[in-house]
């Protein structure tokens, strides 16, 4: 039986995971994850990923392949880990995390390889594998500090402690918490994200992206790259046209 589950509505593709009781990130898990990414289609405009149930989004990385690994294992179950992750970041559509309940150790990890993450009043996030004698191995050292610093995110690896949800919004980890469900809040995210032109949409995810990564003054460039590589599509034109026309636009992705 499947246990990442995948539908799309309206242009909008869902990846559920259903792995009872906690959504842990089993071998069975992260295959079939990855599969749903490689195989996303280009008329997807945006990407939500959740959790079934309604104790944890993810609850982490399976305990159970720990006990016998050595140093060439370990390094192997994390950079499958490391590489699935990174293909959801890197794919051309946002990505959105909606969290209700726990988002911890590799559960946090893949909300941070999204682009960006809502979550309920109830959940809770951390990356607790010190308490284990190890270390966050799915991209949380890298992504953590990226996202809200390095003094903060150390605090939280070294310590293992876990952040409410108003905690994690306040230190930037999510972008909103809200009062009813976060799966509905994430589809209105998508839904506006959707009407946007979406070559647009995929141009700036990439010029944010790869300027993280860059000096502000090859970061411009780059900016200044994706915006001509925007400049002469048919859907600029039809945005453009429909401002002044006082219409909402049609996009084709041209």
């Amino acid at each position: 039986m499947a246990k990442v589950k995948y539908e799309v509505e309206n242009q909008i593709g869902l990846i559920t995971i259903d792995s009872p009781p906690v959504n842990a990130l089993e071998t069975q898990v992260l295959e079939e994850l990855a599969e749903i990414v490689n195989n996303i289609s280009e008329d997807v405009n945006v990407v939500i990923i959740t959790g079934a149930g309604n104790k944890a989004f993810v609850a982490g990385a399976d305990i159970k392949d720990f006990p016998n690994l050595t140093k060439e294992t370990g390094i192997e179950l994390v950079k499958k880990g490391q590489q699935i992750f990174q293909q959801i970041e890197d794919l051309d559509q946002p990505v959105i995390a909606a969290v209700d309940g726990f988002a911890l150790g590799g559960g946090l990890e893949l909300a941070l390889a999204c682009d960006f993450r809502i979550a309920t009043k109830r959940s809770q996030f951390g990356l607790p594998e010190v308490k284990l004698g190890v270390i966050p191995g799915y991209g949380g050292t890298q992504r953590l500090p990226r996202l809200i610093g390095s003094g903060k995110a150390k605090q939280l690896i070294f310590s293992g402690e876990f952040l409410s949800a108003e905690e994690a919004l306040n230190v930037g980890i999510v972008e909103e918490v809200t009062e009813g469900s976060a799966l509905e809040a994430a589809q209105k995210w998508a839904e506006k994200i959707a009407q946007r032109g979406p070559l647009a949409v995929r141009a700036a995810k990439k010029a944010v992206n790869e300027g993280l990564n860059q000096m502000l003054e090859e970061g411009l460039n780059t900016e200044a790259t994706y915006f001509g590589s925007i400049a002469e599509t048919e859907d600029m034109n039809e945005g453009v046209a429909a401002f002044f026309e006082k219409r909402e636009p049609k996009f084709t992705r041209k």
